[in-house]
């Protein structure tokens, strides 16, 4: 409107022309939004102030500091303002407080590999159990060090099927993971159909995969797939699930 106001002589027929065509903005609307652009609110004036502040202590404590740190040298220096505040600011400002031990790293996947399609086109939603599992694995921090965790999860019921837990990402971490889903659900009396279930992990890669696969073709879930994926999509069919596991590795 700004833009046009001189040429149709204000911005009161431009909201005219635009109401009779079905998009109905009131003059006052255009005053009320212009005035809070040129007039900045109390908070936006406070978080200016703010950030400030936080910048300068944040800088003046070899940039470790945390918003909990922050937050509360800011509040010994007479600055009263909440965490959630300080959290929020800082996320805005772009700085973070450093991380104590080594950063871990669960998925690397590999951009020459060739993916493998996607039969699910991105819809989880399932119709019936053992449709579609979707698999990952994640770390834990603990006393004695990381503990990484990976899962099976059945999109039918967003029930865990299948979990383990080890020291160390190596392919029998998901590989357990996926044989207790398909043996908790052969006991529950849900034993999946051959062609019919799809298994989705990520993009991780982990190579030398041959032994497993052989493994899980004598236990009838595959059929041979017995190549190892260099990296790859993530999803296959149950007659890949071999594949399918090891995509879940980093």
């Amino acid at each position: 409107m700004d833009e046009h106001r001189d040429r149709f002589g204000g911005v009161e027929p431009i909201c005219r022309t635009l109401t009779e065509h079905d998009c109905k903005i009131a003059p006052s609307t255009y005053y009320a939004h212009k005035n809070r652009l040129e007039t900045p609110s109390a908070r936006s004036l406070r978080d200016e102030e703010l950030k400030e502040r936080i910048q300068k202590v944040y800088t003046s404590n070899y940039r470790v500091y945390g918003a909990r740190k922050v937050w509360r040298e800011l509040n010994r220096q007479g600055h009263a303002v909440a965490r959630c505040t300080v959290e929020r600011l800082m996320r805005e400002l772009g700085i973070t407080g450093a991380v104590r031990g080594r950063k871990v790293i669960t998925t690397i996947p590999d951009p020459a590999a060739e993916r493998a399609p996607d039969p699910l086109d991105r819809d989880f939603v399932a119709s019936a159990p053992n449709r579609c599992w979707v698999a990952d694995f994640t770390h834990v921090a603990t006393w004695s060090g990381v503990v990484y965790v990976a899962f099976v999860v059945d999109t039918f019921s967003r029930r865990i099927v299948g979990w383990s837990a080890s020291t160390s990402k190596e392919t029998r971490l998901v590989l357990d993971a996926l044989e207790m889903a398909l043996w908790q659900r052969d006991r529950d009396g849900f034993p999946h159909a051959q062609g019919e279930l799809i298994h989705h992990s990520d993009a991780g890669s982990q190579g030398g995969f041959n032994r497993w696969s052989q493994h899980l073709r004598e236990l009838g879930v595959c059929d041979g797939c017995g190549e190892s994926a260099a990296g790859g999509a993530g999803v296959s069919r149950a007659d890949a699930l071999a594949r399918a596991a090891e995509r879940c590795l980093a």
